[in-house]
């Protein structure tokens, strides 16, 4: 465990519990099988993996099938599963995925991030399925923005602030269904959570925790959505996660692109951040002051609030030690497989160097 952030003697070593990531793309295909055994690499050894696929996985045997998948490239990681919400999610269907292991439900508004044209237009039609999601004990898990409208006033700087009361609504009709607003961007979406009962959760990403708009304005491989907001939104971001609250976590949201997705003439959405995850954000964590909060960020609470067993160093699973070097960013990270023969996927803070590195067992 670390000590404080504030103490005067720097620290050398960090040993920590493997880190938890409630919320990861790991793709299909050959991107699939890049990322997939990065996981480790980036210090986490329990993962939230999204159903965004192409195509999306809709079924309980689908979810069932890719944890499957996942599990043979990965085979020390823990995957959990979750199921893209649409109009065929039953409440038969809910009570299938529980009795298969299945922990939660995703939910994405129509259109407004990558693979998400299958979403969600009126979540009133889905009220039968959360009943069955809050019975079988599962967690709703929101992209918390609501679509572009400029007859509305919505734009991607404003979408999560005006989705907020859609949460509050929802934490009311079902105040026993385990809800975590996803990928927090705003001091808006900060001060709803806290507001909210203990069912209501929230992560937070590494790169958000980073970036402002101006970070992403004509950087593509730092565009995401949602998008980065305001300084004063970073600010409250930072502040939550260096209070220690129990219902903020992290979720990293890393969504690896190749290139040429990122680069195009319409860059596709996400920042990737898997193979640098716990050392990225120990170096974060170092700076703010709070390197006695990382623990806690990174490998209890969310762990708490999905119901897992805590973890610990002294556990099977074991732990990890940071140690205090130069740790270089690749420029870009290769993609294994024929059909993306030759093409890279560039990470969050490429060419950069981090204050930490993970020790080679």
């Amino acid at each position: 465990m670390a000590d404080s952030g504030n103490s005067s003697k720097p620290i050398d070593t960090i040993t920590l519990p493997w880190a938890s990531d409630f919320h990861c793309h790991l793709r299909q295909g050959a991107m699939m099988e890049t990322v997939t055994p990065m996981v480790e690499q980036g210090g986490v050894r329990t993962v939230l993996a999204m159903p965004n696929l192409t195509p999306p996985l809709t079924t309980a045997q689908m979810a069932y099938d890719y944890g499957k998948d996942l599990q043979q490239l990965a085979p020390k990681v823990k995957f959990i599963l979750t199921l893209y919400l649409n109009p065929d999610l039953t409440p038969e269907e809910i009570n299938k995925a529980a009795k298969l292991g299945i922990t939660a439900v995703k939910m994405y508004p129509s259109g407004v991030t990558t693979n998400s044209d299958w979403g969600v237009v009126d979540l009133k039609m889905y009220y039968k399925t959360f009943h069955a999601m809050q019975e079988n004990n599962m967690v709703l898990c929101l992209h918390g923005e609501c679509p572009s409208d400029a007859e509305k006033g919505i734009c991607i700087l404003n979408a999560e602030e005006r989705f907020l009361d859609t949460l509050r609504e929802l934490h009311k009709d079902f105040p026993r269904l385990r809800i975590v607003l996803e990928h927090a961007t705003t001091k808006a979406a900060v001060e709803c959570v806290k507001s909210l009962g203990e069912t209501v959760g929230c992560t937070i990403t590494a790169h958000h925790l980073f970036i402002t708009v101006d970070d992403w304005a004509g950087q593509p491989h730092h565009f995401c959505k949602p998008v980065a907001k305001f300084p004063d939104d970073r600010k409250a971001l930072r502040e939550v996660v260096m209070s220690g609250h129990p219902r903020f976590f992290l979720g990293s949201d890393s969504a690896p692109h190749p290139r040429k997705a990122k680069q195009g003439e319409k860059p596709a959405a996400g920042v990737f951040t898997t193979p640098i995850l716990i050392p990225l954000l120990a170096t974060l964590f170092e700076k703010l002051g709070c390197l006695d909060k990382l623990e806690a960020f990174v490998s209890t609470h969310g762990r708490g609030f999905y119901q897992l067993p805590a973890a610990n160093s002294n556990t099977a699973e074991g732990s990890i030690t940071l140690v205090r070097t130069a740790n270089g960013v690749p420029a870009a990270y290769n993609v294994a497989g024929s059909d993306v023969d030759g093409d890279t996927v560039v990470p969050f803070m490429s060419g950069q160097e981090l204050a930490w590195q993970i020790k080679a067992d």
